[in-house]
């Protein structure tokens, strides 16, 4: 048991160390996650929304924290209570996402690691079978420092996690595991290689036979049979290729902009994605920036889920120099964790990207 228990205490460590760390990595991200499992037709509990960051935050630092405890062995009894806590926790929502098709993504890994709701749901049941051997063998795990060196290693963990998420939050993710990082081209994102698998569908042909139901199932080629056609039922049984960029355009009355922008040598885009949410405070900035890309002969955008009045009024008031188009929400929070943030593209690359709070480093040649 002494010997499970030490597996089990390394195994749950170091991955609650990973998974926090790795959504601490976008504290933003994962609150955007947990928005989709507190709004309505999902979990139903708005109210926490607007909480979804500090929520957030809490969270993952929480998570690195009792991976942290959990292999110095530092208040064991605490440390194994809150794991069990918090697996129950993460079990029942992946089960919900899994079995009702509510969240596709759980958001376990960030943006690293991409799990189906079930390879998430399995993943939480093994952790759950480790934390149980943890907690009923708890009297094995031991401290491996003493008491002040252990009050030491936690408080410092806490102060890092503390100032590495406070320099995320205030600039960009340190690393970007998303298709829109700096060096990824936006149109070979959305491309489907030829030789790509292509989605499988079994269809089930319900027909009547001598006034008796019979289903006869296919993948696609309907079935000879003597009898009247009843109707027929489709079910995917192995997704087809799905190209990491699936959901950009840029949209003006309607008409899809994006192939022909994507091809521009010279393109800045701001980013906003909902401008009741935007900081405001940042438009002069943004309009000091833009005006000096224009002189450089740059085409500037804006990119916003808003509508004409909201992006007329903002351009209007700031008096910016530049048109929005519309693009999809989600799409514009996967692009750039920032509201305002600023891109540089060239053919459909992105050279630069920069939160609003780091727009003097942008260089125009």
């Amino acid at each position: 048991m002494k010997y499970i228990v030490g597996l089990s205490r390394i195994l749950v460590g170091v991955l609650f160390i990973i998974s926090g760390f790795i959504k601490l990595n976008d504290p933003v991200g994962f609150s955007f996650k947990l928005e989709e499992y507190f709004s309505q037709g999902v979990l139903d509990l708005p109210f926490f929304e607007p909480h979804a960051l500090a929520i957030s935050i809490f969270v993952v630092i929480f998570e690195v924290l009792l991976g942290v405890m959990l292999l110095v062995g530092f208040r064991v009894r605490f440390t194994v209570w809150s794991l069990l806590l918090m697996i129950v926790g993460f079990t029942f929502l992946t089960f919900y996402s899994a079995y009702f098709n509510k969240v596709t993504d759980c958001g376990c890994f960030g943006d690293a690691i991409k799990l189906t709701p079930w390879e998430s749901f399995t993943k939480d049941i093994v952790l759950l079978v480790l934390i149980v051997v943890l907690f009923v063998g708890r009297k094995y795990i031991k401290p491996i420092f003493g008491a002040n060196t252990l009050r030491v290693v936690t408080l410092t963990s806490v102060v890092i996690c503390g100032l590495y998420c406070n320099y995320v939050l205030n600039h960009l993710p340190v690393v970007d595991f998303r298709p829109y990082k700096i060096g990824a081209n936006i149109v070979e994102g959305m491309t489907v290689p030829e030789d790509a698998p292509k989605a499988i569908y079994d269809y089930a042909w319900r027909f009547k036979v001598n006034g008796e139901d019979k289903v006869i199932v296919t993948q696609g080629d309907y079935p000879q049979v003597d009898g009247d056609f009843v109707d027929v039922e489709t079910t995917e049984v192995q997704a087809g290729y799905e190209p990491p960029i699936h959901d950009f355009t840029i949209e003006q009355a309607g008409v899809n902009y994006a192939d022909s922008l994507l091809q521009e040598p010279k393109l800045v885009m701001v980013i906003a994605y909902d401008l009741k949410k935007t900081n405001e405070d940042m438009y002069s900035e943004v309009k000091k920036v833009t005006d000096k890309a224009i002189k450089k002969g740059y085409h500037v955008i804006g990119m916003s889920a808003s509508n004409d009045q909201q992006t007329g009024k903002l351009a209007k008031d700031h008096k910016l120099n530049f048109e929005f188009y519309f693009t999809d929400e989600t799409a514009l929070k996967t692009i750039v964790r920032s509201n305002p943030a600023v891109l540089v593209v060239n053919k459909g690359t992105i050279e630069q990207k920069v939160h609003y709070n780091d727009l003097d480093e942008l260089v125009f040649e």
